[in-house]
């Protein structure tokens, strides 16, 4: 009879960091390509900034790597992994708003930039999208990570990891170091914000919907007058 699953799983993560302590480069590329989309989600949805997500992401890789005797398989690797790049994201965020303090009329250095989601190209499929709909789901999409990004902080991490990453409530519990009862509580809380958000930004998307005014109209009414003229001097000519 086999391990069971969690087992399975924990005598694999024990493997993989073994073989990370001996300085497999091997290893620990395969632990950063399984992860990398997680955890870069996670430390955005703390930072709220692409750049410093990444750099955020990378400090923790090279951190568990110099540490990765630390890891002892009383939790996934997975959440290991998360748990440091939330210290690392929260000790980036904390000297930001030291910063903030002391310079408050710094420059923001412009407006945060939303995900860019490359990584996620070869599962996306690409056969024969018409223009038009590309840009209405990019819309769409650039639209929920506004929302997304507007959420308290203690409920967009608990989105990011549910609804996005679609990790269990144990699993977001034990990366958040939270009750099961609180992810439970924030997820369901996170929902409802980001419905009336929502619901707020079609409301108003709904009174410009299929807009007439500008080039359209003046090319329809361009095109008729056109016609009419037309007509009447085909008429005036048949007499």
């Amino acid at each position: 009879m086999g391990l069971p699953a969690s087992a399975l799983q924990r005598h694999q993560d024990l493997v993989l960091a073994r073989r990370i302590g001996e300085r497999d480069e091997r290893a620990f590329e395969a632990v950063m390509r399984t992860h990398n989309r997680m955890l870069f989600r996670l430390a955005r949805s703390i930072l709220r900034d692409d750049a410093e997500a990444e750099d955020a992401l990378q400090d923790a890789y090279l951190a568990a790597y110099r540490h990765i005797e630390a890891y002892r398989g009383n939790a996934r690797l997975s959440t290991w992994l998360a748990r440091i790049v939330i210290n690392e994201a929260y000790g980036r965020l904390r000297k930001r708003r030291q910063a903030a303090e002391v310079v408050p009329l710094a420059a923001s250095g412009g407006a945060s930039r939303l995900y860019s989601r490359s990584e996620e190209g070869s599962m996306v499929d690409n056969t024969a999208e018409l223009p038009e709909n590309a840009a209405l789901r990019s819309e769409v999409r650039r639209m929920l990570e506004r929302r997304i990004d507007a959420l308290p902080e203690q409920f967009r991490i608990v989105f990011m990891l549910r609804e996005v990453e679609e990790l269990s409530v144990e699993e977001t519990a034990a990366c958040l170091e939270l009750p099961p009862a609180t992810v439970r509580t924030r997820a369901f809380r996170a929902r409802a914000l980001l419905r009336e958000a929502l619901e707020h930004d079609i409301d108003t998307a709904t009174v410009d919907a299929f807009g007439f005014a500008g080039e359209r109209c003046d090319r329809i009414v361009a095109k008729v007058l056109h016609a009419v003229r037309d007509s009447q001097r085909s008429q005036e000519n048949s007499r």
